[in-house]
């Protein structure tokens, strides 16, 4: 049972590391101490629904409607877009200069973001559904597939947790307008780089149409996870 568990943590400790939309927001949220526990927690639970409905075999859905896939990748584009752009044009306040009670107004707001970045994101569909919920295919039992779904999804809650912890000693920097503007701006700016790679995927997908799912369905799931990385090309 407990190497079940920990099969799960480190398939999900090599697909997390990436930087991506999630990490990118969570790190901010520590550095700039916009409820960080809120969020990380919120951002934990996003992963243990999807990777718990992976293991279940939503995978199989998933993979018969492609465009799902898609329409899913076109919102996540134009939202790292939007979000992108603000980030980069937003007024610079310090910590020393924002209120507290403005601080109370954005706890809706931070777990509304925490959610959207977590779901409007169709690589982690492909990896909770494809990557993970595949993998877990090898047993039989349900209650072994959902044990190293659990394993997984704790995985993301201990890299949730430190990467809003760890900010915490980067505060200094956000408390100097310039180095906060070039830190805003540069998150912004990797959000627009991610956003254009997203654009391609879902470019992709599309040019792709039926062909797209034969790749998934292709997979060889009770193998390695090493043999799965190479099988899905997207």
């Amino acid at each position: 049972m407990q190497g079940l568990f920990l099969e799960g943590l480190f398939l999900q400790a090599s697909l997390i590391f990436a930087l991506g939309a999630q990490n990118i927001f969570v790190l901010e949220s520590g550095l700039k101490k916009q409820h960080p526990l809120p969020v990380s927690f919120v951002c934990f639970f996003c992963d243990l629904l999807l990777i718990m409905l992976g293991v279940a075999g939503a995978g199989t859905l998933f993979s018969a409607f492609s465009q799902l896939k898609i329409i899913i990748g076109v919102i996540g584009v134009f939202f790292l877009v939007r979000y992108g752009l603000c980030k980069i044009f937003q007024k610079t306040e310090t910590l020393d200069e924002e209120k507290e009670d403005l601080l109370e107004r954005t706890l809706k707001r931070s777990v509304i973001l925490a959610v959207t970045f977590s779901i409007l994101n169709p690589h982690a569909y492909l990896d909770a559904f494809i990557l993970i919920g595949g993998y877990s295919t090898k047993y039989e039992l349900l209650a072994d597939r959902f044990l190293v779904g659990f394993g997984a999804a704790c995985f993301s809650l201990i890299w949730f947790l430190f990467l809003s912890s760890a900010s915490s000693y980067m505060k200094p920097l956000f408390s100097n307008a310039k180095s906060l503007r070039i830190i805003t701006t540069t998150s912004g700016i990797v959000l627009l780089f991610l956003s254009f790679q997203l654009g391609q995927d879902v470019y992709g997908w599309i040019m792709d149409g039926p062909h797209s799912e034969i790749l998934v369905k292709a997979v060889p799931f009770p193998q390695s996870p090493g043999l799965i990385y190479t099988a899905i090309l997207y």
